[in-house]
């Protein structure tokens, strides 16, 4: 606690201000102060908002015409969905597993948990994309 609130606290305790007098300076306070101030040592990263995918390629039907493919998902959004996915009762989980085998598509529902999306999200910014097409990028990363 800073010296200025201390004697603000203390200036109520020996009735010299009032509880609405003492409230009012504090928050006098508070908008004098910086907002963040400065902390010794290393900030944490920013938490990631979005996964960003970004292609450039050509048409690849036969033209040459440019193809730019830009996708922006909120990370928010795949956090609610592993949420939600917690909520589906088990029978349909197995239903839905069987359903995505089918269709090649390797995953089990009942394993997806929260801190594994946010282990793949720390991983994405080593993600390495390889095509066939020289002339094409693909980047995929968190921002």
């Amino acid at each position: 606690m800073n010296e200025q609130r201390r004697q603000i606290l203390r200036m109520l305790a020996e009735g010299t201000i009032t509880p609405d007098e003492a409230e009012r300076l504090i928050a006098a306070l508070e908008r004098e102060r910086p907002a963040s101030p400065p902390a010794d040592g290393p900030q944490p990263a920013p938490r990631p908002k979005y996964l960003r995918v970004l292609v450039n390629a050509t048409d690849g039907m036969g033209g040459d015409e440019p193809v730019r493919i830009n996708i922006r998902i909120p990370l928010q959004l795949l956090r609610a969905g592993v949420r939600l996915a917690s909520l589906i009762p088990t029978p349909a989980l197995v239903k839905a597993n069987a359903a995505l085998d089918r269709s090649g598509v390797p995953i089990d529902l009942t394993e997806l948990k929260p801190q594994h999306l946010e282990d793949l999200i720390e991983q994405l910014g080593e993600v390495e994309v390889d095509i066939d097409d020289p002339d094409a990028t693909v980047q995929v990363f968190c921002e």
